[in-house]
């Protein structure tokens, strides 16, 4: 049988990249674009997880799935895992491991240091530590040769609670694909069809606030503001993302809702798989998170498809929306504030809503885009293998 002429040679360079499942988060969709940067730059891109919904595209951009069970904080799992890792990092001449969750980065840490590897870690989010167990758990990732923070606020927060000296620390924000986050490229069908779904009318201004269903999101945030607002008549809200198990916010939800008397006026619609048609079916985003975002996926995708942003005063949000631009910041948690920025949206013509979306698109095209964020991160691979 005549050799294969698409497939790869069995002497790349490998890169392991390592996280616990492949799902629909930021820190996933970016183990995706980076696999897919790493092929084209002559790496083998390897990703060791538990798999998910973005495994057919982790394949079809060029980068091969190692199922593990990496999703578990059990001390003889962490040793098995980081056993496995170092066979695999040996087997598949694996150059370089880069852990983007704590738990399985301890078992990365130990398979790096067993062979000799560069170790880098990402700081995807911001990691709560109410005791010392705790705090000495999330600092593994700043046990490494590099740690790359995903905005300038995750890295202060990086010094600040590890004590991390600065010149340690890369920032590399996370990138948005612009051909893809491009209002041009969606079909007004497309927009038109979840707008019916949704239960919008055509002189309805839809808020649309994307995030899984969980209390920090500022899910319960947005529907006491939208209680609060004086403008009560042609208002759409759509609360898009998977509960992800929780049944019970996600029953306190309706219940809230329906005890708002806001039924006719929100709807709560699950997991969106067309996100690019669903930031143009609405109006106006909110990211109405009560804890820090440490990037801000949804500001950024927002801005990048021309709608105004409405989001909260912390985080990485602070870097990805210009307040007054090309969106407004209001304080965490406070729904009377989020209120009053939504009627001043809402308030504006169609015309002031779309400068001020032009605006967070060229804010992202100039800040955020994907190809920055691979070129950055390979560019930081070199430099440690070189090294």
């Amino acid at each position: 049988m005549p050799p294969d002429p698409t497939a790869k040679p069995a002497n790349l360079p490998a890169i392991l990249q390592i996280i616990p499942a492949l799902d629909a988060g930021g820190a996933e969709r970016t183990t995706v674009d980076v696999a897919e940067a790493l092929a084209r730059a002559g790496f083998l891109p390897l990703v060791a997880s538990e798999g998910g919904r973005l495994e057919p595209a982790l394949a079809a951009r060029g980068g091969e799935l190692i199922a593990m069970p990496l999703d578990t904080k059990w001390p003889h799992a962490l040793a098995a895992n980081a056993l496995r890792l170092a066979r695999i990092a040996r087997a598949r001449n694996v150059k370089l491991i880069h852990a983007r969750s704590r738990a399985p980065a301890w078992s990365a840490a130990y398979a790096a240091r067993r062979t000799g590897t560069p170790f880098v870690t990402t700081y995807h989010g911001i990691y709560n530590a109410g005791n010392p167990f705790k705090r000495f758990y999330n600092s593994v990732m700043v046990r490494a040769d590099a740690v790359i923070a995903n905005s300038e606020w995750t890295a202060d927060h990086i010094v600040t609670v590890h004590g991390v000296p600065r010149d340690r620390i890369t920032v590399i924000h996370r990138g948005i694909d612009l051909a893809l986050f491009d209002p041009a490229s969606v079909a007004p069908d497309r927009v038109a069809k979840l707008r019916g779904e949704w239960g919008a009318k055509e002189s309805d201004i839809v808020v649309l606030l994307p995030g899984r269903l969980t209390r920090w999101k500022g899910q319960l945030v947005l529907i006491e503001a939208l209680a609060r607002m004086k403008r009560a008549s042609g208002i759409r809200a759509v609360l898009a993302g998977d509960a992800q198990g929780r049944t019970a916010y996600e029953a306190e939800l309706e219940t809230s809702i329906a005890r708002a008397g806001l039924g006719a006026r929100v709807a709560v619609v699950g997991h969106v798989a067309d996100m690019t048609a669903a930031y143009l079916a609405a109006d106006i985003v909110v990211s109405a998170s009560t804890d820090p975002e440490a990037f801000g996926r949804v500001a950024a995708e927002a801005g990048a498809m021309k709608r105004p942003v409405v989001a909260t005063d912390h985080g990485g949000a602070r870097e990805t929306v210009v307040a007054g631009q090309s969106g407004l910041l209001v304080p965490p948690g406070d729904a009377e504030a989020l209120a009053r920025a939504l009627e001043t949206l809402a308030d504006m013509d169609a015309n002031a809503r779309a400068a001020m979306g032009a605006k967070g698109r060229a804010h992202v095209a100039g800040n955020f885009t994907l190809e920055r964020m691979c070129a950055d991160t390979i560019a930081l691979y070199r430099r440690l293998l070189r090294s």
